[in-house]
């Protein structure tokens, strides 16, 4: 379409939407400036707090640039043709834009309010990214900074840290230094005179910041390739700060942004050159997720969409029933060849189950905005989600036919599914601990455990703990997944079960004393292990604690005096020692 055809309201209603998007953007990044202050003050809180309103601040300002554009014309603002023109005055507008791919998806989120999430076509919306992601090369806008190892790494590595100069003190970063060197001869090879002479540290200009923690970010440029390099550091509010690990592995750095934790602050002033920078040593991430991990949620979910849509395109293999128990609350289905998971509420719930369906969306909205430990799995909702009617086997489209006809439109050649969530596939933990060695199972186990206590420090109370409710990733961590009862922790009453008063009490099958609605008695957590007395061994062994309605009370009274827990992306054996001496600033190669 030639500029001279589009009509003044398309270009008018277009600048509204790049204006609304461009204010959005400086929003944010405002309020992602204030991290490096919160951290520095030790203001957990006001980081709790921060991390809520940026993500409600999309849906505000969405919601405000469609009244915009309700009252910058009188004509119909339902005429889809009016709505092709003004796309094309968009994608004009943001031709020479540093952010065009997020500003496309902000569009698609006007377009998709104002119709309701229908009439989703290229022609309407930016369902194809407008240009590849890589069109723009680094070199005339900096975001790292490179560091040559010379004759002493300990040099090199105490100018990284005083070019990122923090207001607060450093406990011991003699200390920490030491340990990171100590680390990076594990971990990097040397060259052949036994140094590391030759190599090239490329550190982000910009530090990460999530929780407590503060995360310096960068690669060893080998050469050949790179490896990640990823120092967290904490406050520790008395001493200052401190680097507690150091992380120089691709599995490592993969955990470091997985998709169950909550998002960075990071300032991107450009977004897409800090993707393609962490992609660089880290080649296995999806785009989509490194994007929604330094908190472009929504466009991540534009580039899981699109990506879903090209390996459709490339492969042939049918969607299933997702293997596993069937769950009572929501039906999942799976394409065997991409590790992604979709969950469809039930139009009935299965007995016992007593939440509806606005709960259970208001419950996966909670985990979108919580603390969520790295114990429970992001997720992404869709509406009106178009596939192929041929690439679902008929078991699985009886099925949805049979537990969710009303959130199906099916066509000859379409299955349109109108509310969906995607979510990572994982191994559901009761099919893995049938095929667990018992070592794995002991692991596992105290996995399963870990994830529970994690969750309850975030304030989680995960309700339903059966082990199908727990899945385990590729790096053998265990997650939560199903969200229909969670609630905070401040919320349950926690207690112990009254002594029987008689043997009549102690030989009923159901309780002889009052159970309010909120009441949680820790004992029964035993019979989550039914039908498993190995597993339950391995968590007794490890974990008894969390059957004691005391350990439950406590961890209330702790966050009603508003403590916030430390929670730590890697294991905590690779966590420094910080108590041995350290050398002298000197040559330590």
């Amino acid at each position: 379409m030639a500029i001279q055809s589009l009509t003044p309201t398309a270009k008018r209603i277009a600048k509204t939407i790049l204006n609304g998007f461009d204010a959005y953007f400086a929003d944010f990044q405002n309020m992602t400036l204030g991290a490096k202050a919160r951290f520095e003050k030790a203001n957990w809180q006001g980081i709790q707090d921060a991390h809520y309103h940026r993500i409600e601040l999309y849906k505000n300002k969405v919601e405000q640039v469609c009244k915009l554009v309700e009252g910058v014309t009188s004509k119909d603002v339902s005429d889809l043709k009016l709505w092709q023109q003004i796309k094309t005055a968009y994608a004009q507008l943001t031709d020479g834009h540093s952010n065009y791919e997020i500003a496309e998806t902000f569009f698609n989120s006007i377009f998709c309010a104002h119709f309701h999430h229908h009439h989703i076509h290229d022609r309407n919306m930016f369902v194809k990214a407008s240009r590849p992601l890589d069109d723009k090369p680094l070199k005339d806008y900096s975001i790292y900074q490179s560091y040559d190892v010379g004759d002493n790494l300990k040099d090199t590595l105490l100018q990284v840290m005083t070019d990122f100069e923090f207001s607060v003190p450093w406990e011991n970063i003699n200390r920490d230094l030491d340990n990171v060197i100590a680390t990076i001869r594990e971990k990097v090879p040397a060259g052949a005179n036994g140094l590391w002479q030759g190599l090239r540290l490329d550190i982000l200009e910009t530090v990460f910041y999530r929780n407590k923690g503060a995360y310096l970010m960068g690669r060893v440029n080998l050469g050949k390739g790179y490896i990640p390099i990823v120092l967290p550091m904490l406050n520790n509010e008395e001493n200052g700060i401190y680097i507690d690990t150091a992380i120089l592995d691709q599995d490592g750095a993969s955990i470091i942004f997985s998709f169950t934790r909550s998002y960075f602050m990071v300032d991107a002033p450009i977004p897409s050159r800090l993707v393609r920078f962490i992609s660089s040593f880290m080649p296995n991430k999806e785009i989509s997720e490194i994007y929604t991990a330094i908190g472009f949620n929504k466009h991540g979910k534009t580039e899981f969409y699109r990506h879903i849509l090209l390996h459709m395109k490339n492969s042939n293999d049918q969607f299933i029933i997702a293997p596993g128990i069937k769950g009572m609350v929501m039906t999942v289905f799976t394409l065997p060849s991409y590790d992604i998971v979709f969950k469809i509420i039930k139009d009935k719930f299965d007995y016992p189950k007593q939440v509806t369906e606005a709960i259970v969306r208001e419950k996966y909205k909670l985990v979108s905005r919580s603390e969520r430990a790295g114990r429970m799995a992001d997720t992404q909702e869709y509406s009106n989600f178009i596939f192929y009617r041929n690439r679902f086997c008929d078991e699985l489209l009886q099925e949805l036919q049979q537990v969710a006809p009303s959130k199906l439109e099916i066509t000859d050649k379409l299955v349109i599914i109108k509310h969906v969530y995607t979510e990572r596939r994982m191994i559901p933990l009761n099919l893995y601990l049938k095929d667990a060695s018992k070592d794995q199972i002991y692991d596992v186990m105290d996995e399963y455990g870990n994830a529970i206590k994690q969750l309850a420090a975030a304030n989680i109370f995960t309700g339903d703990m059966l082990l199908k409710n727990f899945g385990v990733t590729r790096h053998g961590r265990v997650v939560f997944y199903d969200y229909d009862e969670i609630c905070a922790i401040t919320e349950c009453n926690f207690r112990k079960i009254p002594e029987p008063r008689n043997e009549v009490d102690e030989m009923s099958d159901r309780p002889w004393y009052t159970v309010g609605e909120n009441d949680i008695f820790p004992e029964e957590f035993r019979l989550f292990f039914s039908g498993n007395p190995i597993a339950r061994k391995a968590f007794e062994s490890q974990h008894s604690d969390l059957y004691d309605y005391r350990y439950w009370q406590h961890i209330q009274n702790s966050l009603r005096n508003g403590h916030i827990e430390n929670t730590y992306p890697y294991r905590r054996k690779l966590r420094f020692n910080r108590h041995r001496p350290s050398t002298e600033l000197l040559n330590c190669d």
